[in-house]
């Protein structure tokens, strides 16, 4: 008999423990490895979706927030901000690239976003079909709202106000989709885009007629002495009327990192909030409750492996007849050693892998049925080297349990074993 059949003999003697401690086991594994994932994929898209964004200006509030609303999309505007109090440091010298951003309304909890299409280029956007926005109420759309809302070239709809459903809806306009985008695996997949002027016909509705008034006078303005705005070129320069929700700035030189913000912040009614300072921020907020999930996690290792160590150890006891003769009939202290080591490592790989293969089920269940998995673009079926660290941590795990059993095995004595019995 060789020694992996003996060992899954052992096994098969004992269904219920040998079931438990591979439970045990693979519940911790499948914790650990869903936060590893989901850390790992939720660092990545941060750190994607702020690229190119040095500093974010919009109206006072949290800047927090401010971040996650205007360049994670999940969050709601802290307010919007006059257009020409944005232009001054649009066009700023430590300023690279400022593109404004308009927000307010959502399809199917798909934000609209009015824009420049150099939001799009910032995130090295490519169209999959149709064109891109041109037109007034002219949308191109992402790859999520493609297949998930889903909409089409042609389609047309009605927008509703905020982000979450049920807003009131926009029944007098209606956005016409010109064209999809391919899939970035950024923040873009789950985003409408139009041009800024579409989030402001939108809510004319909703303007003063003073408001108005001021507006025809821009307008007639701009037939004798027509200067673009930096941030939307279809209007005139200094226009007091228009409001955008945040600008988002590229900074020219590093000096920009250390005057613009203080000047923003100091000098206007206006608020600068920095991605890379909010999202470690944010970070440090979310690491509190992942730390907590992975103690969990340790907890149910550790409670394994003790659990795995009484088995053997207990098992040992009762076996020790079963030894002895094995021992009488030639087998050596060497192969009774093994084949307990043998028993720790083989119960805990197998706990392991069932642990691993259990957090990317999950993960794709998740992603598979439910939708706001898949706006976040978590997958189940992206493998990460730490989880070879996983696998290893764990066989040896199993090997350090198995060790003082395993040596009590060697240390059987013969005689004594079998006068006793």
């Amino acid at each position: 008999m060789s020694i992996f059949t003996l060992v899954w003999n052992y096994f098969k003697a004992r269904p219920l423990n040998t079931a438990i401690n591979i439970l045990l086991l693979s519940l911790g594994i499948a914790v650990m490895t869903i936060l590893l994932l989901f850390n790992k994929q939720l660092e990545q898209k941060i750190t994607e979706n702020a690229r190119g964004i040095d500093l974010v200006v919009g109206a006072k509030g949290s800047p927090l927030q401010l971040i996650l609303c205007n360049i994670f999309h999940v969050d709601f505007p802290t307010g919007n901000i006059k257009l020409n109090e944005a232009e001054r440091f649009a066009k700023h010298r430590l300023v690279k690239r400022a593109i404004p951003l308009a927000l307010g309304d959502s399809y199917q909890s798909y934000r609209i976003v009015g824009t420049s299409q150099q939001y799009a280029e910032l995130y090295k956007a490519e169209l999959q079909e149709g064109n891109w926005w041109k037109n007034t109420l002219d949308v191109t759309i992402g790859a999520n709202v493609g297949t998930i809302a889903p909409l089409k070239i042609g389609d047309k709809f009605a927008s509703a106000h905020g982000l979450a459903e049920g807003g009131h809806t926009h029944n007098e306009h209606q956005y016409r989709v010109v064209g999809v985008m391919k899939r970035t695996n950024t923040v873009l997949d789950n985003l409408i885009l139009t041009n800024v002027e579409s989030v402001w016909e939108m809510h004319e509705e909703h303007a003063s007629e003073e408001a108005h008034e001021d507006h025809e006078e821009h307008t007639e303005l701009r037939d004798s002495s027509f200067i673009p705005s930096p941030l939307v070129p279809s209007i005139a320069k200094g226009d007091s009327v228009k409001e955008i929700t945040s600008m988002l700035i590229q900074y020219r030189s590093p000096m920009g990192a250390i005057q613009l913000p203080r000047l923003v912040n100091s000098q206007s009614s206006l608020q600068a909030a920095s991605p890379a300072f909010e999202t470690a921020r944010l970070f440090s907020i979310m690491g509190v409750g992942v730390d907590i999930l992975m103690a969990f996690a340790y907890v149910l290792i550790f409670i394994s492996g003790l659990s795995i160590f009484i088995a053997l150890y207990n098992s040992l006891k009762e076996r020790r007849y079963d030894l002895a003769i094995m021992r009488s009939m030639g087998a050596s202290r060497t192969k009774l050693f093994v084949s307990i080591l043998l028993e720790g490592g083989i119960l805990t790989l197998l706990g392991s892998v069932i642990g691993l293969l259990m957090g990317h089920g999950v993960l794709v269940l998740l992603s598979g049925f439910v939708e706001e998995t898949q706006k976040a673009g978590i997958d189940g079926f992206v493998f990460y080297p730490e989880e070879w660290i996983i696998l290893v941590g764990s066989l040896l795990l199993g090997l350090l349990c198995a060790v003082i059993p395993a040596i009590q095995a060697y240390r059987t004595d013969i005689s004594k074993v079998l006068a006793g019995n």
